[in-house]
C-alpha cells in the first residue's frame, strides 16, 4: 500500500511516516519500492505503526524505540521495558490514591473540607 493509504489506516501524518524512516524506526520488512521509486508498504506496517504510537503514548522516547527494534541487548531491552512497567505501577498507585482522596472529599472525610454536595 502506498503512504496515503498507511496514513489514513494509521492516522500519522506522511510526514511522521517519513521522520519514522529517517529515523529507522519501521523495519526494511514492513517497506519496499515499486519500479518508479515509490514507497510500498506491505499490510503489516499498519499494526506496527499503532504499537509504536501505543509505546510512544507510554513515554517511551524515539530512541528508545531505535533501540528496542536493534539488534542490542536482550538484557537492555527487558530493563527497559521493566523501567516503564514499574513507572506505569507507580502511576497507578498514585491515581488509585488521588481517587480515594477525592471519594474522602466528597464524602466530608478528608482533612480539606469543602461542602461538595448539597445537603437534603
Amino acid at each position: 500500500m502506498k503512504s496515503n493509504e498507511v496514513s489514513k489506516l494509521t492516522e500519522l501524518p506522511i510526514s511522521t511516516l517519513r521522520f519514522y524512516e529517517r529515523k529507522q524506526l519501521i523495519p526494511e520488512q514492513f517497506l519496499s519500492r515499486d519500479e518508479n521509486n515509490y514507497r510500498i508498504y506491505n499490510e503489516g506496517v499498519v499494526e506496527y505503526l499503532r504499537d509504536v504510537r501505543m509505546l510512544l503514548t507510554l513515554g517511551f522516547t524515539i530512541q528508545e524505540l531505535i533501540l528496542l527494534i536493534s539488534e542490542s541487548s536482550h538484557i537492555e531491552k527487558e530493563a527497559l521495558v521493566t523501567e516503564k512497567i514499574r513507572f506505569i505501577q507507580e502511576l497507578e498507585a498514585k491515581l488509585e490514591a488521588s481517587k480515594t482522596f477525592l471519594i474522602d472529599l466528597l464524602e466530608g472525610k478528608a482533612n480539606f473540607q469543602t461542602q461538595c454536595r448539597s445537603k437534603h
